[in-house]
């Protein structure tokens, strides 16, 4: 059974869709953008209820954290189990243990690529996202147990503080782990999405690369959002792609809300450029 899974990481909201649209639209190369709405068929996740009932049964509880996390490993198995050399997985847990379970398995693992987002910018779109006040996100975010809920979409994921989250992923992996900022995604997506290409073991094509980075762009993601709707929005957010820059929090947080993130998240934004 081959080492295939590389794992498409990242905290909620920090880029981690882009990614997939750019890999789904350079995987096909094809003349026209990929269908948003067809992205999934590119990469799975790693906790869709769906795979949990195939390996546990169709009566599995998959609201239940103790249930899902003893099939966890049945369902990472079942992806490796087709022996493709590559098997794009998106996961938002955090790469550490839960509940005595492993999370992010090194026997199946080929390699990772994780995105972080500066967490004053993040904060507005996970509290959008989730249809939270920006306080409680806040408190969220800084809590060193900090979950999603299951739901018809989702089984429990772990997420952890955004520092814990960040360092479980960039620090000492026994795997090559391809570490890139949401904010450098945006200001050279080339070179950024080049170095994931890397990580994956693609060869980079300079036209293909400049066409699945056009095909994956804000405005073109927007266009097909605002005409067929996007399966990933959530039910507490109007859109899900919103604004696709960096530095929102400078208009939209307050000073007390900056210096709280700044307090809670210092050592590990200081080390990514964020203070």
């Amino acid at each position: 059974m081959k080492k295939s899974i590389v794992w498409l990481a990242s905290y909620p909201k920090s880029g981690n869709t882009w990614t997939r649209i750019f890999l789904a639209n350079y995987l096909t190369n094809a003349k026209e953008p990929v269908p948003i709405n067809q992205v999934h068929k590119f990469g799975m996740g790693d906790s869709i209820p769906k795979t949990y009932r195939m390996v546990g049964g169709p009566d599995v509880d998959t609201m239940n954290v103790n249930v899902t996390l003893a099939l966890r490993d049945k369902v990472l198995r079942g992806i490796v189990a087709n022996n493709a050399d590559v098997n794009l997985v998106k996961t938002h847990n955090i790469n550490r243990p839960a509940l005595g379970a492993t999370l992010i398995p090194e026997k199946y693992t080929r390699s990772a690529v994780y995105i972080l987002r500066n967490p004053l910018d993040l904060v507005l779109s996970y509290a959008r996202h989730y249809g939270m006040s920006v306080d409680d996100t806040i408190t969220a975010i800084s809590h060193a147990d900090h979950v999603n809920q299951p739901d018809e979409t989702t089984v429990f994921q772990f997420l952890g503080s955004w520092s814990d989250h960040v360092e479980s992923w960039t620090k000492a992996t026994p795997y090559p782990t391809c570490v890139l900022r949401y904010e450098d995604l945006l200001a050279d997506p080339h070179v950024s999405f080049a170095k994931v290409l890397q990580n994956i073991g693609v060869p980079v094509e300079d036209e293909r690369l400049d066409r699945a980075v056009r095909h994956s762009s804000f405005k073109e993601v927007s266009r097909q959002e605002k005409k067929d709707g996007f399966a990933e929005r959530s039910r507490h957010s109007k859109t899900f792609f919103s604004k696709g820059k960096s530095d929102n929090w400078k208009t939209e947080l307050s000073e007390e809300q900056v210096a709280r993130v700044r307090k809670l998240h210092r050592k590990v934004m200081k080390a990514y450029g964020y203070f």
